[in-house]
């Protein structure tokens, strides 16, 4: 395609930005054929009369961009006129063209939500780690994070989700929902994803975070008698860490204390990449707030999140082992 004027001046500029930056990394390690393999039986032909859609890459591509900066459907479609970077991503030319509206990605979400297509996102995603030998199926580390929702009643409804629900966590109080993650041990990639109220306690999801083939099992205080509950899975080795209080206790002068101290520091050490991805979720894509209305929504975009969120965990090995593939 020939080049514009717009697309000469902005590839004479100097300075990379962290949006760049960002697209570049995402155009690069994403699946995309297992993406488009996988939504394709869905999308719209476009046979018979009315206008034919628009296609399911460029649209795929739009919807990406969109979860990982934050932006709402209005937001994306501004975002596609304003940014040179966003429109080479989603592969949009303005002097040929006009951009998808709001509308358009609107609809597009309602039938990744419809078809449960944004669980076919994640699982690709999934699969493509695993051929690559970055999914190792012999630990699992299992936590959760609470995501906040609009507390207020200043609605149509006049009243707050009721699907959402508060929960005490410390001495504050949170109103939103909890998303609970299966984390394999050894990459820290995300293999399980379930979305439940914020009242739901953590060792009520802890079985149904576990694939099935792992020996061992991480998790913090609150997953505290996930071996003993009647849908525990006897082959797994749960390693659960100390309560607080009573890792306090210790005595280092005692030698099976310091041991115990010991044991529980290892136990953390391997639980942290569990927090990678909640890091990515909540600080690089911006999902501190839910962004839609009931938990069926907003854990449809928590599955393409967490699918993303594992691409940027695993950039650099996949970086690596396409180039090693193209030398």
């Amino acid at each position: 395609m020939q080049k514009s004027f717009s697309d000469l001046e902005y590839a004479a500029k100097r300075k990379v930005t962290k949006r760049e930056r960002l697209l570049g990394e995402l155009e690069a390690i994403t699946p995309w054929a297992d993406l488009l393999s996988a939504l394709a039986p869905y999308y719209p032909k476009g046979q018979g009369r009315g206008r034919p859609p628009i296609g399911l890459e460029r649209m795929l591509r739009m919807y990406i961009v969109q979860q990982t900066l934050g932006l709402s459907d209005e937001g994306i479609e501004d975002a596609l006129y304003d940014s040179h970077a966003i429109r080479h991503f989603v592969g949009i030319d303005l002097g040929r063209e006009t951009a998808p509206d709001a509308t358009t990605l609107l609809k597009f979400r309602h039938l990744l939500e419809e078809n449960k297509l944004t669980e076919r996102i994640f699982t690709a995603i999934k699969a493509h780690l695993a051929e690559k030998g970055l999914i190792l199926r012999e630990g699992t580390i299992v936590d959760a994070t609470i995501i906040a929702a609009p507390s207020s009643t200043k609605n149509r409804e006049g009243q707050r989700d009721p699907e959402m629900h508060q929960t005490k966590k410390g001495n504050q109080w949170h109103f939103g929902m909890k998303a609970h993650i299966g984390v394999d041990a050894e990459s820290g990639l995300v293999h399980t994803l379930i979305g439940t109220a914020a009242n739901v306690n953590d060792v009520t999801q802890a079985q149904a975070l576990l694939h099935g083939d792992e020996k061992e099992a991480f998790g913090d205080a609150g997953y505290q008698g996930a071996a003993k509950r009647p849908e525990a899975k006897g082959k797994v080795n749960w390693n659960i860490a100390m309560r607080p209080g009573k890792r306090r206790a210790l005595d280092p002068s005692r030698k099976l204390d310091c041991l115990r101290d010991q044991v529980e520091t290892i136990k953390a050490r391997i639980r942290a990449k569990v927090e990678h991805p909640f890091h990515i979720i909540k600080n690089r894509f911006g999902m501190k707030k839910v962004r839609y209305r009931g938990l069926a929504k907003n854990t449809a975009q928590l599955m393409t999140l967490f699918g993303l969120a594992n691409l940027m965990i695993a950039k650099r090995s996949l970086l690596e082992l396409d180039a090693q593939g193209a030398s």
